[in-house]
């Protein structure tokens, strides 16, 4: 039997088809897989250039999506797509999430709590030591740590966090079956055991240096808050920095040496407007991370009841005021803000501000009284 997922692979080949023309397509045709058997004239007909066209046209006349269907499966590589409910949930909300994840490893409930830890790759013993210090005082925490497996800072963050028992999510500018740089294979079989490997880029994909910049917004998307370590004033780790502000992440930067090249760049963003980063125990304050055990279990341990459910099925992705809950609840607002601030702790909904509450969980029939 064909697994539907194949033609979203199909799709995700095709060069100049991101996540803004990957919608277009679903929209005109429904499904991954009548948009793959479309002619070129309906692909026209749904507003893609004739470039995209001829360039689709290319990969389906020049691949067989079974073998590699099969090629992933042999790897281990977990395909997951906008529609499943395993797609990380904070990349999801992001601005044009990836359509299509590659996953080596495991990616787990417990990875929502995530901090993305990045900086330059010609890393000094000072950032050496804060990113150690960093990964390792958040990992004990229960916090995932995400970086781009990159040599310096990121590869540092990795060890660290594996060294503390926690768990790493390594964001790659390739396909998951490569491994770069290459010195980082037996690092990178350790994250596969502890957490994963991810990339939106399909198999055999290289390292191209265009790759990595992209890649960024999906090690700031994957995290709560992202700690640039140093980084110069061309870093791409600034880059992240900027993904992760749009995205409504907190920004940490490392304050440093003034005449150090490596500090230019976290300099220029704390003046800019980031955090300064002077104790790992201000993430975790700014974050209430002091709480992940507690968060943790409650998506566990606390249990699904009527109230529970029917405020949820009162809430959408647009936002509702607690007092507009309350008055179709018709409950007293004490049980409704109580009931909500524990089902924000189950990751079932989401407070936007000003006590104004969206649902964030993909499946309410799980909730169904």
């Amino acid at each position: 039997m064909t697994d539907p997922k194949m033609y979203w692979v199909g799709l995700n080949l095709v060069k100049g088809i991101g996540s803004v023309r990957f919608k277009a397509l679903l929209d005109a045709f429904g499904s991954p897989e009548a948009a793959w058997n479309a002619s070129q004239d309906a692909w026209t007909q749904a507003g893609l250039s004739q470039k995209v066209v001829e360039s689709f046209q290319r990969v389906r006349m020049g691949v067989s999506l079974e073998q590699i269907w099969e090629r992933l499966q042999s790897l281990g590589v977990e395909v997951l797509t906008w529609d499943d409910e395993r797609y990380p949930r904070h990349l999801k909300e992001i601005d044009q999430p990836p359509p299509v994840l590659y996953v080596r490893g495991t990616l787990t409930v417990e990875d929502e709590w995530a901090v993305a830890i990045v900086g330059t790759r010609r890393v000094t013993a000072y950032g050496r030591q804060v990113a150690e210090d960093v990964a390792t005082a958040l990992a004990h925490n229960g916090v995932t740590i995400v970086s781009g497996l990159a040599r310096g800072v990121d590869s540092i963050a990795h060890q660290a966090a594996l060294r503390a028992g926690g768990r790493t999510l390594a964001v790659l500018g390739n396909g998951v079956d490569i491994i770069y740089p290459p010195e980082n294979r037996q690092l990178a079989t350790q994250i596969m055991e502890h957490g994963a490997m991810v990339s939106d880029y399909p198999l055999g994909t290289q390292p191209d240096g265009i790759n990595f910049p992209p890649r960024n917004r999906i090690i700031s998307g994957l995290s709560m808050a992202v700690v640039i370590v140093e980084a110069g004033m061309t870093s791409g780790a600034l880059i992240t920095a900027t993904f992760a502000a749009e995205q409504g992440r907190d920004v940490f930067a490392v304050p440093g040496n003034i005449n150090a090249p490596q500090s230019q760049g976290t300099n220029r963003l704390i003046r800019d407007g980031a955090q300064p980063l002077l104790n790992p125990q201000d993430i975790l304050e700014a974050l209430n991370l002091t709480m992940v055990t507690e968060h943790q279990a409650a998506r566990v341990v606390l249990p699904s009841d009527p109230v529970e459910a029917r405020l949820f099925q009162l809430l959408s992705h647009e936002p509702r005021h607690v007092d507009e809950i309350r008055s179709q609840a018709d409950m007293p607002i004490e049980t409704v803000s109580a009931t909500l601030a524990m089902m924000e702790l189950k990751g079932m909904v989401r407070q936007v501000g000003g006590m104004n509450y969206v649902a964030v969980k993909e499946h309410p029939e799980a909730y169904e009284v």
